[in-house]
């Protein structure tokens, strides 16, 4: 994994949701479309910001025909992986166990919530010892 990734601002992050839930490469209308009622962007402002995805090295544009076509360079998961990284150790020190302390304390989460990471590390756990 690629620790170089940087951090994504709130609209960088939008438009790259955007990019990662397209089976296939997408032009700048089709994002702003797909933006529509959470940004009120005109397309400059939109082209300013692929512009800077692209320096950042998030996404590719193909200008290989008339109409530019954007795609990911970086995957979803290889995001949500570093960013997650990056949040578990800034605010809680590295430890799941605080974070899911700190959530369950301020009702973010409840039993039900509790019994499925549960159910999920108990399917890890047999899913490492079968391998």
């Amino acid at each position: 994994m690629k620790e170089k990734i940087k951090r994504l601002g709130d609209a960088e992050l939008e438009i790259m949701m955007v990019l990662w839930n397209s089976s296939e490469p997408v032009t700048s209308n089709y994002i702003l479309e797909q933006l529509r009622g959470r940004r009120n962007w005109v397309l400059s402002t939109l082209m300013t910001t692929l512009a800077r995805l692209s320096d950042k090295g998030f996404v590719y544009c193909d200008r290989s025909t008339r109409t530019n076509y954007y795609s990911a360079l970086i995957s979803a998961r290889e995001y949500k992986a570093k960013e997650s990284r990056s949040f578990l150790e800034r605010l809680y020190g590295n430890s799941l166990q605080n974070f899911v302390a700190s959530l369950y304390e301020s009702n973010t989460i409840d039993e039900d919530d509790l019994s499925e990471l549960r159910k999920l590390i108990d399917d890890i756990e047999r899913r490492n010892k079968n391998d």
